[in-house]
Formats: C-alpha cells, structure tokens, sequence
C-alpha cells in the first residue's frame, strides 16, 4: 500500500476515536477558553478532526505529485471525506450544537451525487469533475466544523441576546457559515441533477 492510501486509511481509523472521546469521564470535563466552557472531549475531537482533514490534502498532493493514483485511493478517498464530515456533524448533534436537518440534508446530496458518479463512471467511462458549488461546501463544511466544535452554544444561539464578547462572535460566524455550507451542499447537489439528468434517458 503507498503512502497516500495509507493516509486516507489513516483518515478513516480516526473517525471512531474522534467520537470515542466524546464518552470517556474525565473527558467530559470543561476549560474556559476567552469565556467559553469548553469540554476537553471537544478540543480532543477538533484536533483530530483538523488532523483528518489534513491527511485529505496530503494524500491528493503526494499521489499527484508522485503519479501514485490507484483505483483504491479514488474509491476509498471520498468515503473517507464522507465519513470524517457525518461522524464530526452526528457528534454535534448529539452535543445539541447542531440541529438533526442539516447531516440529513449532507447525507442526502452524498447518496445522490456517488451514485451520479457511479453512472458517469459507467456510461460516459469519465470523471464528473466538482463544481464551484462542490468546492465551497467542502471548505465551508470544514471551517464550520472547527469553530462549531469549540462554540458551546448550540446553532443561531446568538438571535437569543444572551450572549455578548467573543461567545457571540463566534456564534454568529460558525452559524453563517454552516449555513452558506448547506445552501452550498444544496446547489452542488442540484448542479450535478441538472447537468447529468440526460444520464437517465431511455432509463425510465
């Protein structure tokens, strides 16, 4: 196995510790952060998910770079993203950060374009490339997942007036941007139906 498969095996075995730390007792305990309680848990499980999210560049730039592109990395490494991506977004539901709809809506659009892709693959033997929307649902996931993971305040808390300092500004900012993550994940989904419906053709 190369080294970029490896890193995208790496990326998969870490999702099942990221939420094992969530029920580990000592854990649960909180530090206070420019006035937030943060549990230790979450910082564990940020750094992780950071250090994931790490290995996906990684992995691309050195199979790139070293021309070490193989059908188990292409399979392999967009589970992997998937994954990492739910697991992080599942925590923060049961953390109550976040609410039920918006993994929901993730999962949803990840069914819909793997198997686009799978058809693609099949009939047209091409890649689909990603989409700008694509892109910056990717990246506005990611960032929204770090900042969301040290927010004790749970999703739009700020609308309360509860909240005041850095709390409020990091509420606001991981809530806008989550949501400019699901309009993203919305369009790209919508984007790939559009483009690659006549795929179906002669199908129905």
């Amino acid at each position: 196995m190369n080294i970029p498969n490896k890193l995208t095996v790496a990326r998969v075995l870490l999702d099942p510790i990221m939420m094992i730390v969530m029920y580990i007792p000592p854990l649960q305990n909180t530090v206070n952060i420019f006035g937030l309680e943060i549990p230790i848990f979450c910082l564990i499980a940020d750094f992780i998910f950071i250090l994931a999210s790490y290995t996906d560049h990684l992995d691309g730039k050195i199979a790139r770079k070293k021309k070490l592109i193989t059908n188990f990395g292409k399979f392999l490494d967009p589970i992997a993203d998937k994954i990492l991506v739910l697991t992080a977004m599942i925590m923060l539901v049961e953390m109550q950060r976040i609410p039920a709809w918006i993994p929901v809506i993730v999962a949803f659009r990840e069914f819909i374009v793997s198997g686009y892709r799978l058809i693609a693959s099949q009939k047209k033997g091409n890649v689909i490339a990603a989409s700008i929307w694509g892109k910056i649902k990717t990246v506005s996931q990611m960032i929204a997942i770090i900042l969301i993971f040290i927010d004790p305040n749970p999703f739009f808390s700020f609308v309360n007036g509860e909240l005041s300092g850095f709390p409020i500004v990091l509420n606001i900012v991981d809530s806008l941007v989550l949501i400019v993550s699901v309009v993203a994940t919305v369009f790209s989904g919508y984007q790939y139906v559009k483009d690659w419906k006549e795929l179906f053709k002669g199908d129905m």
